[in-house]
């Protein structure tokens, strides 16, 4: 049946998506691999209120057909936020509500890619994003990250060589998988450059209230003065996963566009799911949650933190997330981070975590990984720390003897 298939589904071509958690049965396994939120902190009781709220007040209309874009009320809610913290002056009318932010980077790519489109992306790259625009064929320019986002030098000269790049994806509020938070200058500077140069900036930030250490930055949509930047946010890490919300603001042509395709894809948003969010965030204060939730993960960031500087060898290079909920490790060059899972360290220390080959779009880099740290008790994530560094000093060491 294979030659029935589209290109873009072809089977023997993985996903960036597939194998990437493995699975460990061992009573000691630790995995540092899944970016997933704590549940432990998902406010059922108060989401269940809002659920009965939700159909108390509309009855059987809440599950008839609706719109496209999503209930009125929780747009308008979020255009009121991303106002308050991320300084973008939009209204309900641009806001369309999308079954996660993955839903949205698809239809993003859906609306603007066409196969041997240019596509530039900041690497390493948010596994998501790259298996979505994966299936539109693109042609990738990648570009490295500094340590305050991505290195606009280097997209000058790539958009000078490449002046066909019509989108560029990044993530600039603690990155996944880096940690990484791109600075207001730079997101000001990217925006002209965006302008100058005629392109798309995806703005992926489905982690920007999750700061440990101060305020979200303006978003690059507060800067945008042409309507050529899609911020795309989500539910997912402030709420619950399953809710499967996430939201975008776009304008003009670009709205119409992700609207088109919205309506071919799949008629319309999941109206009683987004009418109780809008009765959530009606009865509490989303603001007092995420701040609970950014006293817990703070305290599981500085636990990986700490364990990276005590039990690490010297000889890797590491973030310091200021938000968020990864950390990215960089080993010497000579080691695979791949290789040194699947034979060394899970099945011997029984620790995982995602090799960074899966965050390039050439799957050319192999000397670094992601380690998550939001899932795990701060004790839990010592104890493995500790393990996986004891792995590292001997692989280190196998290659590098110690004169």
């Amino acid at each position: 049946m294979k030659n029935l298939l589209a290109t873009r589904a072809n089977p023997d071509v993985s996903s960036a998506l597939a194998g990437l958690f493995p699975h460990d049965t061992s009573d000691q396994a630790i995995s540092f691999a899944p970016g997933s939120p704590n549940q432990q902190l998902f406010p059922v009781a108060a989401m269940q209120a809002a659920f009965n709220t939700a159909i108390d007040q509309a009855g059987a209309g809440l599950f008839q057909y609706q719109t496209a874009q999503g209930n009125a009320t929780l747009r308008q809610q979020l255009a009121d936020r991303i106002h308050k913290w991320g300084q973008v002056t939009t209204t309900a009318d641009n806001v369309v509500l999308t079954v996660g932010g993955q839903q949205g980077i698809d239809l993003v790519a859906k609306a603007l890619l066409n196969p041997g489109d240019e596509l530039a992306v900041e690497t390493p790259a948010y596994i998501g994003a790259l298996a979505a625009f994966d299936l539109y064929q693109p042609r990738y320019h990648a570009v490295p990250l500094t340590t305050d986002g991505i290195d606009l030098n280097a997209l000058e000269d790539t958009l000078r060589r490449h002046p066909k790049i019509k989108l560029l994806y990044t993530v600039p509020d603690y990155h996944n998988p880096t940690g990484i938070t791109m600075s207001t200058t730079k997101r000001q500077q990217l925006v002209a450059l965006a302008n100058q140069y005629d392109f798309v900036i995806l703005e992926d930030t489905p982690y920007r209230d999750l700061g440990y250490e101060h305020a979200p930055l303006p978003a690059i949509k507060s800067f945008d003065t042409q309507g050529r930047v899609i911020f795309l946010s989500s539910f997912s890490k402030i709420l619950m996963p399953g809710l499967r919300t996430g939201w975008l603001v776009a304008d003009g042509d670009l709205l119409a566009a992700i609207l088109k395709v919205r309506l071919a894809s799949d008629l319309e948003a999941n109206n009683v799911v987004h009418a109780a969010i809008a009765a959530y965030l009606t009865a509490n204060d989303l603001d007092e949650h995420i701040q609970n939730l950014t006293q817990h993960y703070r305290r599981q960031r500085d636990a990986m933190v700490h364990a990276l500087a005590a039990y690490f060898p010297e000889e890797v290079q590491y973030t310091r997330p200021a938000g968020g909920f990864f950390d990215w490790v960089t080993l010497p060059a000579d080691l695979d981070a791949g290789e040194l899972l699947t034979h060394t360290i899970q099945p011997q220390a029984h620790i995982t975590y995602v090799p960074a080959t899966n965050f390039y779009p050439n799957r050319d880099v192999h000397n670094a990984l992601r380690l998550s740290y939001s899932g795990l008790a701060p004790q839990a994530i010592d104890a493995g720390m500790r393990r996986l560094g004891d792995e590292l000093k001997a692989a280190i060491h196998a290659t590098h003897p110690v004169v």
